[in-house]
């Protein structure tokens, strides 16, 4: 159980941690709850199977404590039983019909847990209960994957002897031998093999047991599969071998085995990477390159992109295998597919900075590496230590001699790369963790040194970009608050919007702290960039939904057109179908007045909606009331639009009154639009308006013969025929009272009841009647007429107008006489 504060518990649960029986006896005597849930919703039989005391246990069932009672993970009594390996706790529950194969909230039975606790009595005792011993949890692991995880040899030969299959395949179709390989269960491995366990089988990624027990260093399994004579060069999805994952992961006495067994050190993935380029990347792969080196690995083997293991160790910081590489022939002059050189163009002081290898970097300078060097593209070792937040790199270059606005061939300094720098996360996963607290803070120290060095924060790239653009695209809050501090020639850059303004860039690519820095920051919000777009229209379009409420709520304008399309915010989110950014705009006050609003084509939002198919943007604009028949300069509407496009669901789309478009258009009777959703759009005949009426009862009521006729074509479903709305009528009712002849013979041919009444009690007869009053007469004289022709003269004949007189409230009934007598 977890553990909770034993004050916080009933007075029954603790007296059962103290396993005091009289206690409990006296509490359950004196009526206490013993089904009581705690804050985790565990019953006091959950603790008592937990403690495995069967006496106690036997006093609760025996006062009504329900065995199968679920706390909040859907463990039951039995599940911590098992996990607390209590035998007789199990035998117990079971003997009182505790159901065997409960799961809790992650699909595990009790045997799930007695295989991972090592509860091998408790799993013997279950076993014969079970409906399968390869019942899978919610990652589709049996118990033996569990035994098998735990490396109990015991409970694993138990499944074994059992039944349960040794090749059983979990979500990722790992087998319980890979998990056995994997942490380094060696009997456990030989238990499933030596009952056909395949120890060559597959995961989802193609690893084998052995690429998991050589990535793992477990040297005395893949010693075991060695001599087994697995296939040691198989490679997985990626073509990487075991021993690729070796070298990857720095398992130097696995490289040994493996390379002494025979395995081919030149191997390559199917992006070109041998076991050296791997070892190359390995911040402890230098054990593993020394030896694939003394044993005839090719150093200057390139993979797909043009780069030899030297590129990837310079690229990394690792000083010490670049150099072996090199005493080994590496060649520092070798280009990669990019026209980049290991050593020349990016020198190894560019790696250490890159990496943020200060003592390599140190190194380097004490050793008389040359500041000025550039790449390929111009970036010095500042560069590289600038766009990755290195503060410690950056001061020791500055402190070297450095230039700190030195620019590359495309006109970025150092501060533009700070400025830049995502090395820490913003405002997502693991955003609060310690170590992307701490980048952010050296990120923010690398750039406030810089300012404070000299490095010029108006300075442009040659497309016109400042710092303050590149802190604004990289959402850089804390580094765009510093950059405005600094320079009051920086606010002059926030206003600009040649090519484009910092707003621009914040909003298109969702970054809303720094949009939010940006509106306090601004006189006005509404500038727009060369196609006349606000920052509004980029957040909209791109669906960031808290960046347009930002906007919003610092009384950004939505009523702004673009130059070209004539787009409002409004039309850039219906059209993307942004349905958070939709919602937002149409709640604004006046947002009435953009509703509608046409581009220069004449569309509305709502038409760009149904030509994306965007359903849920269709819904919120008709909720709002916008315009569903306004046609663009074609003559389209936006309803032709979804029509034509076979978009059921905006066909099908309804109103603020539950009126779909062919109701709205049955209602109207508007024929041809009626004939085009029937022929065109397949509309759904059965939807209702908030009074229970279909389009037939519209269609019918507004006396539209034509139109209901129409529909009575195209319906299939019968039921729709005697369909009733709120006032218990069916469209035969609401036919002929209209006097729809022609309908009502349709509708009559169809099987419409023509018994049946409405809330007034009138059948369909008598909703002929001009008003209720006409009607009850009619009923009255009905009731007095012969069913029968005039020759049959037995008057006790029951009247079958009997039903109608009773449904229209009247009391009458006939005398001997013949006349009628009210009651």
């Amino acid at each position: 159980m977890e553990l909770r504060n034993i004050k916080d518990q009933s007075p029954l649960v603790q007296a059962i941690f103290s396993q005091n029986t009289e206690d409990v006896k006296f509490l359950l005597d004196h009526n206490e709850d013993v089904n009581a849930k705690d804050q985790e919703h565990s019953t006091p039989l959950h603790a008592a199977a937990y403690l495995g005391n069967v006496h106690i246990m036997e006093m609760l069932i025996s006062s009504g404590a329900k065995v199968n009672a679920k706390d909040q993970g859907m463990l039951t009594p039995l599940h911590r039983a098992a996990a607390s390996r209590n035998e007789r706790a199990v035998e117990l529950l079971l003997k009182h019909k505790a159901e065997v194969n409960p799961r809790d909230k992650f699909w595990q039975t009790p045997l799930h847990m007695a295989a991972a606790n090592w509860a091998t009595s408790c799993a013997a005792t279950l076993i014969p209960h079970v409906c399968s011993l390869d019942v899978a949890d919610k990652s589709g692991r049996t118990p033996l994957h569990h035994a098998a995880h735990s490396g109990h040899a015991e409970m694993v030969n138990l499944f074994l002897r059992k039944g349960a299959s040794a090749n059983a395949n979990d979500k990722k179709e790992r087998q319980p031998i890979h998990w056995a390989a994997h942490l380094g269960h060696l009997d456990v491995v030989k238990l499933l093999v030596s009952h056909t366990a395949d120890v060559m089988c597959k995961d989802k990624r193609g690893y084998t047991p052995l690429h998991v027990a050589a990535a793992s260093g477990q040297i005395d399994v893949v010693k075991f599969l060695m001599r087994l004579k697995v296939e040691m060069n198989e490679p997985n999805i990626f073509g990487n071998t075991a021993l690729h994952m070796a070298c990857q992961m720095g398992q130097d006495i696995v490289v040994t085995e493996l390379v002494n067994r025979g395995a081919n050190v030149n191997q390559p993935s199917y992006h070109g990477n041998t076991p050296l380029h791997l070892a190359a990347t390995s911040s402890s792969g230098v054990l593993c390159l020394e030896l694939l080196v003394s044993s005839g690995a090719d150093v200057n083997m390139q993979n797909k992109e043009g780069k030899s293991p030297l590129h990837v160790a310079a690229r990394h910081g690792h000083f010490t295998g670049s150099q072996i590489l090199i005493q080994n022939g590496g060649e520092v002059d070798c280009v990669d597919m990019n026209g980049n050189t290991p050593l020349h163009g990016r020198t190894c002081l560019h790696a250490a900075a890159s990496g943020g290898n200060v003592e390599c970097l140190n190194l380097l300078l004490s050793s008389g590496a040359k500041l000025g060097i550039k790449d390929n593209l111009g970036r010095s070792a500042l560069h590289y230590a600038a766009a990755n937040g290195n503060s410690q790199c950056t001061i020791s270059l500055v402190r070297a001699g450095s230039e700190v606005n030195e620019a590359d061939l495309t006109g970025c300094s150092p501060l533009h790369y700070a400025a830049a720098s995502h090395t820490f996360c913003r405002e997502g996963a693991n955003y609060e963790t310690n170590l992307s607290i701490e980048k952010e803070q050296e990120a923010f120290l690398c750039l406030d040194y810089l300012l404070d060095n000299g490095a010029n924060p108006i300075l442009k790239n040659s497309r016109g970009y400042s710092a303050v653009h590149y802190a604004a695209a990289y959402g850089n809050k804390q580094h765009l608050e510093l950059l405005l501090e600094i320079s009051f020639n920086c606010l002059e850059e926030v206003e600009s919007n040649i090519p484009v303004s910092p707003l621009h860039l914040a909003a298109h690519y969702g970054h809303c702290e720094a949009l939010h820095l940006l509106c306090e920051t601004l006189v006005s919000l509404d500038v727009r960039d060369i196609k006349g777009q606000t920052a509004l229209h980029l957040a909209a379009q791109r669906g960031f939904s808290r960046c347009v409420e930002v906007l919003l709520e610092h009384q950004a304008s939505y009523t702004l057109k673009d130059h070209k399309k004539k787009w409002t915010a409004l039309h850039a989110a219906a059209a993307e179908g942004q349905v958070d950014c939709v919602l937002l705009l149409v709640n604004r006050e006046q947002s009435a007045d953009m509703l509608d609003s046409q581009d220069a084509l004449g569309q509305t939002p709502l038409m760009l909606a149904a030509l994306g198919h965007h359903n849920d943007c269709v819904h919120i604009l008709l909720e709002k009331k916008a315009k569903a028949d306004s046609a663009d300069k074609q003559g389209f509407t936006a309803l032709h639009r979804a029509a034509v496009l076979g978009s059921e669901d905006c066909v099908n789309a309804v109103d603020q009154s539950g009126c779909s478009a062919l109701m709205v258009a049955a209602d109207s009777g508007q024929t041809a639009a009626v004939e085009f959703l029937l022929h065109k759009a397949r509309p759904d005949l059965t939807l209702v308006d908030v009074n229970n009426n279909t389009a037939l009862h519209l269609a019918c009521s507004k006396g539209h013969e034509m139109c209901a006729l129409m529909i009575l074509g195209e319906l299939t479903d019968s039921s729709l025929i005697n369909a009733r709305n709120n006032a218990l009528q069916m469209p035969l009712h609401i036919a002929a009272r209209k006097g729809l002849a022609t309908v009502v013979q349709v509708l009559l041919s169809r099987g419409a009841a023509v018994m049946a009444v409405d809330e007034d009690g009138h059948t369909p007869a008598l909703a002929c009647a001009p008003n209720k009053n006409v009607a009850d007469c009619l009923a009255l004289i009905l009731s007095t007429m012969k069913p029968y022709s005039p020759r049959e003269t037995d008057t006790s004949t029951t009247s079958h107008f009997g039903p109608i007189l009773k449904n229209c409230g009247i009391a009458a009934a006939c005398g001997s006489s013949g006349k009628l007598c009210h009651a």
